[in-house]
């Protein structure tokens, strides 16, 4: 008499096993769909990656661009923390390099100029600061103005590729990248850039996200707690060029080794912030192995926490010091100075030019390998 029951009991657990399965499936689910048309009429896509957590990453082909982050508070609730915008319409006027992936050298070289193996390079001259000219993060038309081709992976990925030609704004060398995003259930956004090239060349391929952890984008990020895994920072000329000086942040309110609210010290007397208007330097990660922790980012209100590890040797912390309400983004926001915050993993600034910083050269053969990871979590 038992048999019959024990042997629908095992159909009906074997149903809800593979019902759940569905369910788990579907919480890790890699959505495409097509965002958009550029102006000459090319489709471009955006891709949608959710862990089982609920967290929600978007992602589009137009800059390998992360076009909202959505993670919970500390009461559960999602929201978007990072700033952008609706639609691609919206996306191509961005000047901000919202969420963007950029390059071929991400951050500033000084005059736009630089030498490589005893021959010299001009490249457009994009940015002012001080009255001097730079070229900033790769130019007039850099990475994060192409599309790239987009392509869904297993474990809940995407991968993205560009070919920029020998000579695109300026810079020598065909140059095959490779982006990859990628969000697991441990609640880590992981970016992962991979380039090869067949001739000479320099590259910084950085990931360009604005964040306000708070979830409102109207408020500022002054209150955000923010700690640096750096003892030292790169000072700057009035054209924010680091000057090729290492100094350390011990006394001075550059030093955030310690977590300090980001709005504690930025209207300090201190020559390096009336430079940058605020914060907009690079800081001199601590020598360490492979990935490691750079920063640590704290909303005390939400709760939400973000830590970022790194492979690289500088990360360029910027307060939002020139934002000024001309950018309309997500919702029909006006994003306001300091309303939002970019950590950007990296080689030092205008390295090409400075013999005693790291090197940015790629020459055939070696691949370059840059791994950020971006990991949430609430308190």
């Amino acid at each position: 008499m038992n048999k019959p029951n024990l042997l629908i009991s095992a159909l009906v657990i074997g149903v809800i096993s593979c019902q759940n399965a569905s369910i788990m499936a579907a919480e890790n689910d890699l959505k495409q769909e097509v965002y958009g048309k550029m102006p000459d009429g090319q489709e471009v896509k955006i891709f949608t990656l959710t862990n089982k957590n609920g967290l929600v990453a978007k992602l589009t082909e137009y800059g390998a661009i992360l076009v909202s982050m959505e993670v919970p508070d500390s009461a559960g609730k999602l929201a978007d923390v990072t700033h952008g915008y609706d639609t691609l319409a919206g996306w191509l006027t961005n000047t901000s390099y919202f969420g963007a992936t950029v390059g071929r050298f991400g951050n500033r070289i000084d005059s736009g100029k630089f030498s490589l193996d005893g021959k010299d390079y001009k490249l457009a001259t994009n940015n002012i600061n001080g009255g001097i000219a730079c070229a900033l993060h790769g130019g007039l038309k850099g990475f994060d103005k192409v599309v790239w081709a987009g392509k869904a992976l297993a474990d809940n990925a995407v991968e993205f590729t560009y070919t920029a030609k020998d000579g695109e704004e300026g810079y020598p060398g065909n140059l095959s990248v490779k982006v990859i995003y990628s969000l697991d259930d441990a609640n880590e956004l992981k970016w992962q850039a991979t380039a090869t090239t067949d001739a000479p060349t320099i590259i910084n391929i950085v990931q360009h996200t604005y964040w306000n952890l708070s979830g409102d984008p109207t408020t500022s990020i002054n209150d955000h707690v923010l700690m640096l895994a750096a003892d030292h920072f790169l000072p700057t000329t009035a054209a924010l060029i680091p000057t090729g000086e290492i100094a350390p942040v011990a006394g001075t309110p550059m030093d955030f080794t310690k977590p300090t609210a980001i709005g504690e010290r930025v209207n300090a007397d201190f020559e390096a912030l009336k430079l940058g208007g605020g914060y907009d330097h690079a800081w001199v990660i601590n020598k360490g192995e492979g990935v490691r922790l750079n920063a640590r980012v704290k909303d005390l209100k939400s709760g939400r926490v973000m830590e970022i590890s790194s492979n690289q040797p500088a990360i360029q912390f910027y307060g939002g010091n020139f934002l000024d309400g001309t950018s309309i983004g997500k919702g029909g926001v006006a994003y306001q100075k300091r309303t939002a915050f970019a950590l950007e993993t990296e080689n030092f600034p205008d390295a090409p030019n400075q013999p005693k910083f790291p090197s940015p050269m790629l020459r055939p053969g070696q691949t370059y390998q840059h791994s950020m990871v971006f990991k949430f979590s609430a308190e």
